[in-house]
């Protein structure tokens, strides 16, 4: 197949693209034409192109390059029309999000080097005509950053947003709790950070290894700064879903608050080690009460519509031997105190739903969620399709095709991974987001797929984007265009690789190990 030229290699791929005859000149004398409402869109632009181009794009009401809502366009929110001639340039969308689609699609055709955040002066800029068409095939496209295992300061995330946001990604949930570390700021509760926050040491091996790094680590945010992220990803077009996880993976949080735990007389350290930690939360009135506490100050900070709250790999051996769990479970007629977990996760869910929001949970077997309750299945596809059966909306999260800190391939030259299948980028483009037999119904209700960043052997920003691209270019392309090609994508890839090299993403050479011995 012949490479398409480097300007059309746009990644994901839009749904209708023609070329033209001829280009466009952008030059010091460009102007701008914004029109009602697309303000926010503009400001967008110019802080794109001015680090690397100069241009200031001044507004003018002749200006050739031109943003425009029209709501008659019909190609839902995030749809956008672009049209790109020899004396000027139209990007139109019915709603605002579609305008900042279609300037991440700007962005895309320009010389690479436009993408730089260094100086490039050149005495002008070419696009190639070209009339774009273009809507997204799935409303979720999203990325998860495990920032509980290691922590990432404020500043890196944004930079992460911008490169989820130029593949046209529009969820950035944040993994902010678990048994290694505590990260978000809760006024009411502030030992969460103070002491949740920090772990003496961290595991170097696999679960059950027996070598750490014997270096303390650890972290959290401040309102402002998630308030801060928040706003800089919303006017990407990105929401930042955040993650409070229950009743397991608690360890961080039961280190600084032993009442919430099933044996409030045992002290209990911030877990330095991996794999699933035997510690859950209690399942008394007081510990509910906490986390509502817990969520309502998230919720302050975080205005997404969706708020996930975990909800997998909660063992129940604590629950079994607990004469207070044991008396819940019979109290509220349960089964059993397996069924605690469901049951714990049903209460939470309802605090979510009367707060207006939606919760989200990771699909787990054996546990039926609420119906209004999102679900992230991550165990088997069949998952996927059972609780879309049940009623529920889905979002694909396979292990198998969407956990990127699984190996990308095979090699001794690989950072160290998830032990597990290899999940290269044939993979990941190859996930399925259908039914084997046709359901408009079950289709219906799936919301999209995202990809997987847990970071028990990532601690450093480099390393999380060589394992995030390009396998997130795959991911994007399959929410973003209904009909998968492998061959087509392998080609625009080759082009789109020069772009993530302007934005200096280390995609092509393995990172570094940590620079500490292991004792």
């Amino acid at each position: 197949m012949d490479l398409p030229h480097p300007g059309l290699a746009l990644v994901p791929r839009p749904r209708e693209l023609r070329p033209r005859p001829g280009r466009f000149r952008l030059d010091s004398t460009t102007r701008l034409r914004v029109t009602p409402g697309t303000e926010r869109a503009a400001a967008l632009l110019r802080s794109y192109l001015a680090p690397a181009t100069g241009l200031r794009l001044e507004h003018a009401d002749d200006g050739t390059v031109v943003l425009a809502l029209d709501a008659a366009l019909g190609l839902g929110a995030e749809g956008y029309g672009l049209t790109v001639g020899a004396h000027g340039v139209l990007l139109r969308a019915a709603r605002p999000a579609g305008l900042l689609r279609g300037i991440q699609t700007l962005r895309q055709l320009l010389p690479h080097q436009a993408l730089s955040d260094r100086p490039r002066p050149l005495p002008h800029w070419e696009l190639p005509a070209v009339d774009i068409t273009d809507r997204p095939h799935h409303t979720w496209r999203g990325a998860m950053l495990d920032v509980a295992r290691h922590f990432q300061p404020a500043s890196y995330l944004r930079r992460y947003v911008d490169l989820l946001a130029f593949h046209k990604l529009n969820v950035l949930q944040l993994h902010l709790t678990d048994d290694q570390g505590w990260r978000m700021p809760v006024a009411a509760h502030p030992r969460l950070t103070e002491v949740g926050g920090w772990r003496r040491e961290s595991m170097t091996g696999p679960a059950g290894s027996d070598r750490f790094d014997g270096r303390p680590h650890g972290g959290s945010y401040t309102r402002a700064e998630l308030a801060g992220l928040v706003a800089y990803a919303a006017e990407r077009g990105v929401t930042v879903l955040p993650e409070i996880d229950m009743p397991g993976h608690v360890r961080a949080a039961l280190a600084a608050h032993p009442e919430l735990g099933n044996d409030p007389g045992r002290r209990l350290d911030v877990w330095t080690r991996w794999g699933v930690c035997e510690n859950v939360l209690g399942v008394g009135d007081h510990v509910l009460d906490f986390f509502r506490t817990v969520l309502d100050e998230v919720m302050d900070v975080f205005p997404s519509p969706y708020l996930h709250i975990g909800g997998d790999e909660c063992p129940t051996v604590e629950w079994e031997n607990s004469p207070a769990a044991l008396a819940r479970a019979a109290r509220e007629g349960l089964r059993g105190p397996r069924a605690l977990h469901g049951w714990f996760l049903a209460r939470i869910a309802d605090h979510v739903l009367r707060a207006g929001r939606r919760p989200v949970a990771w699909a787990e077997t054996g546990i039926t969620l609420p119906v209004d309750c999102a679900v992230m299945s991550w165990r088997e596809p069949a998952h996927a399709w059972a609780a879309a059966r049940r009623g529920h909306d889905v979002v694909h999260a396979d292990h198998r095709t969407t956990y990127l800190d699984h190996a990308r391939g095979p090699g001794p030259l690989e950072p160290p991974a998830q032990p597990g299948p290899v999940v290269d980028l044939p993979t990941v483009y190859g996930l399925e987001l259908t039914p084997e037999a046709p359901d408009p119904r079950l289709e219906a209700r799936i919301l999209g797929a995202q990809g997987q960043v847990w970071t028990e052997f990532v601690t450093t920003p480099e390393h999380i984007e060589y394992l995030s691209f390009p396998r997130l270019c795959a991911l994007a392309e399959r929410v973003w265009h209904p009909t998968p090609d492998w061959p087509d994508f392998r080609a625009r890839l080759a082009g789109h690789l020069l772009r993530l090299d302007a934005l200096r993403v280390p995609h092509a050479v393995p990172p570094r190990p940590p620079a500490h011995t292991a004792v």
